[in-house]
């Protein structure tokens, strides 16, 4: 019965992981590629190391695969962010499709500092910046 709750496991995380290959190849912009990459390729990973505890059920590597998970539920959010977040301040265009833009009236692309008081504008929608070849 473990081998196939290991088997699954492997499997699905494999899965999880060339979705989150194809979602970096086929998605059209870099936040969608980052939100694809970040949310298929941390719970593939993690799939894949609770097989990994399974297989050897050892205290120890137990304990290492579960502090590897931990570390990639906290690290791959956080990274994904401010990579797309510095994405966005270098002016990495957006799709054509994106309808809004939150960040756009409250961002200085001079001074790359954010307005303070930062209120979202319910009608932000999006239109190119300056330097945006659309």
């Amino acid at each position: 019965m473990i081998e196939i709750l290991k088997g699954g496991l492997l499997l699905v995380g494999a899965i999880f992981m060339f979705l989150a290959a194809l979602g970096l190849v086929r998605l059209p912009d870099l936040l969608t590629r980052m939100h694809a990459t970040t949310k298929a390729a941390t719970l593939g990973a993690s799939l894949i190391m609770l097989a990994v505890a399974l297989h050897f059920g050892e205290v120890a590597v137990v304990a290492r695969a579960l502090g590897v998970i931990l570390f990639i539920m906290m690290t791959a959010p956080v990274a994904a962010h401010v990579i797309g977040r510095a994405g966005y301040f270098v002016g990495s265009r957006l799709w054509h499709g994106t309808v809004k833009d939150e960040l756009r009236p409250n961002y200085d692309p001079l001074t790359h500092e954010l307005k303070s008081g930062m209120e979202t504008d319910a009608n932000a929608v999006h239109q190119p910046r300056e330097n945006d070849p659309r």
